[in-house]
């Protein structure tokens, strides 16, 4: 039956059904609900939706699995469940399509869509983990008796291949259809053009490329228009019923049948051999779609292919030394000093900026500005890092989160730094809110650190994570850094992150800070064969309450010989004295063996650091502890 697929594919436009979740949602299904699990609990429901489309007039069915794959499954409990609830959903299309009573042919397609979480490089799961799911849902699609695969509404084009692979390995000849959403310019929601991603998807080995839903018809049809100019494969397009419109709470999707299939019309006049309808869409737009598409047949239609090669331009990234003065002083070998200047809860920036110009006064390389610590509110870390450049003329590293912002925001903000110029950047994937002052919080974390300096490094290549060009003739031109732990439990996946941030664009570490000098040695020598040049973090303690908490609830590794000299100390003096002169030793254990320090302020008392700093114009004066 696959090959059949295509043949009739060959002989004119096909008809897909509309929404499978709107029917389900109108017949009181709530979407809090595993609509994919209805296949086991509610079959003689998914009959009667499939029957309703067929009735329409709709030639392909697809089948009620848009979501069974196990990442989404096992949110409702059902991640051991996959296979059953596939082969159901595939016999029931199956089912309804043989009892047709007509010589016409019908075609089940296995609907499969994105995992739910995002993969490598922006994500914590693996293209082989992503592509082992995908084989397992399509491989039960498939012995349910699917006629061809449907990949629907991907956002990522890095996901969509791993699901192409993932169909092939499970068998070769079953037909592909990849479909990616798109945004109102036409872009796949990785900022992939239209000329982009169709391109792609036909490299890839797709039978058939196009779009389906987050946009309604007009939108598609401009997307398809281009998608046509680099592939002769035929064109898929299901779009929505319109943009959703809120009514009295409600989603509510307005595009009449009548538009729908005025539209249907034009875009098989564009290319589309296969259309239909996604969200909003229900069996009165595919019975109108239906009657549009048969006049049009009758008067025929025809459309012009015009192949030509997806643009990509790619900068070329400056040496480091062209970058920034931080990034020069990194590419000279000279060893760098950094101090931390927290933002203030306020708008009143005064005290930052008096603690910048002293510390600049003493020879200070780079002013270090974290991003609300401890998920705490404070003025933006990027309004801070201006007012100090503008304001003192020194260089700062700008500490960015993933914690706050979705893909879209992080590389808005990117551009906006490096438009004003903000050069040196510290990708962390930053504190959860629940560590904070708010800790209703909604976290982000579209991606964690590995993924943000992916996009920091397409940035400074002139590219947007859909590989376009952002226009200009440069790039962001970023010093890269990435944060490190060597006190971490577990080494061996800390090292395991720190080789994906290489592998990624990291050029320089920045260390948590170190209290145990025999753990930074042991985490150098294990990141030997992917060393960058590492900053460590030098934090003056300032009495027993902090070694405790550093230790404790940020599982800093805090050596016993330094707790006990801290709970020593007479007084609160006398316990800041002794901080600093912990500090001092660890500057001068690690003077020889790392690229700088990143002294810390606690309290914001500035002249801490630079007593720590003036240790390597007085030399040692005190042996140093270097562990327990």
């Amino acid at each position: 039956m696959s090959s059949d697929f295509l043949k009739r594919l060959a002989a004119g436009p096909i008809l897909c059904d509309g929404a499978m979740g709107t029917l389900l949602y109108a017949k009181g299904f709530f979407i809090n609900r595993c609509y994919d699990e209805l296949n086991l609990s509610q079959p003689d429901l998914i009959r009667s939706v499939h029957q309703e489309y067929l009735q329409a007039g709709a030639e392909v069915i697809e089948t009620n699995t848009f979501g069974a794959n196990s990442f989404r499954l096992a949110r409702h409990g059902f991640g051991d469940r996959v296979h059953d609830i596939n082969l159901a959903g595939a016999s029931l299309a199956r089912q309804i399509v043989t009892r047709k009573e007509t010589d016409q042919t019908f075609f089940v397609a296995g609907s499969v869509g994105p995992l739910g979480v995002r993969i490598e490089p922006l994500g914590k799961t693996s293209l082989e983990e992503a592509r082992a799911a995908f084989r397992d849902q399509i491989a039960a699609l498939v012995e349910g008796g699917v006629d061809v695969i449907f990949f629907e509404t991907f956002t990522s084009l890095e996901e969509i291949h791993q699901a192409i692979l993932a169909a092939r390995e499970v068998d070769s000849a079953i037909p592909v259809v990849a479909m990616v959403t798109i945004d109102e310019e036409g872009n796949c929601l990785d900022g992939s053009s239209p000329e982009a991603f169709g391109a792609r998807l036909t490299e890839w080995g797709a039978d058939v490329v196009g779009c389906n839903c987050s946009v309604g018809p007009a939108v598609m049809l401009e997307a398809i228009e281009r998608v046509r100019r680099v592939t002769a494969l035929p064109l898929v397009a299901q779009p929505n019923a319109g943009p959703p419109q809120s009514v009295e709470g409600r989603n509510i999707y307005l595009c009449s049948p009548e538009y729908m299939a005025s539209y249907a019309r034009k875009l098989v006049a564009a290319g589309a051999q296969v259309v239909g309808g996604c969200c909003g869409t229900t069996p009165e737009h595919i019975r109108s779609m239906k009657a549009a598409l048969r006049v049009g047949s009758a008067k025929g239609t025809g459309f012009q292919v015009v192949t030509e090669a997806a643009k990509k331009v790619e900068i070329v990234v400056p040496p480091l030394e062209q970058r920034s003065r931080l990034g020069a002083k990194i590419a000279s070998g000279e060893f760098v000093t950094m101090v931390e200047i927290v933002p203030p809860k306020g708008i009143d920036a005064t005290k930052e900026i008096e603690g910048a110009r002293y510390l600049k006064s003493l020879g200070i390389d780079v002013i270090n500005i974290p991003d609300s610590p401890r998920a705490s509110a404070r003025m933006s870390n990027q309004a801070l890092s201006i007012l100090i450049q503008q304001q003192v003329g020194v260089e700062t590293i700008l500490h960015y989160t993933c914690r706050d912002r979705n893909v879209l925001s992080i590389q808005s903000d990117l551009l906006g730094a490096a438009a004003v110029g903000l050069k040196n950047i510290l990708c962390v994937t930053g504190d959860p809110p629940k560590l904070g002052n708010y800790p209703d919080a909604t976290a982000v974390f579209d991606v964690d650190s590995i993924g943000l300096v992916n996009i920091v490094h397409n940035l400074n290549r002139g590219l947007d994570i859909g590989a376009n060009a952002i226009g200009g003739k440069n790039g962001t031109g970023f010093v890269v850094g990435v944060g490190a732990n060597p006190g971490v439990l577990n080494l061996d996946e800390e090292v395991r992150r720190f080789e994906y941030k290489v592998e990624a664009g990291a050029e320089l570490a920045i260390t948590q800070p170190v209290f145990d000098v025999t753990l930074l040695e042991v985490f150098l020598r294990r990141i030997e064969h992917c060393r960058i040049p590492v900053i460590a973090g030098i934090w003056p303690l300032v009495s027993l309450r902090n070694a405790e908490f550093m230790k404790n609830e940020l599982r800093v590794s805090v050596p016993d010989s330094i707790m006990k000299r801290m709970a020593a100390a007479a007084n609160a003096d006398a316990a800041r004295a002794e901080g600093v002169a912990i500090a001092r030793e660890m500057l001068l254990a690690v003077h020889e063996v790392v690229q700088g320090v990143q002294l810390s302020a606690p309290q914001s008392r500035y002249s801490s650091a630079v007593e720590v700093l003036q240790a390597l114009e007085d030399g040692p004066k005190a042996n140093v502890q270097v562990g327990s």
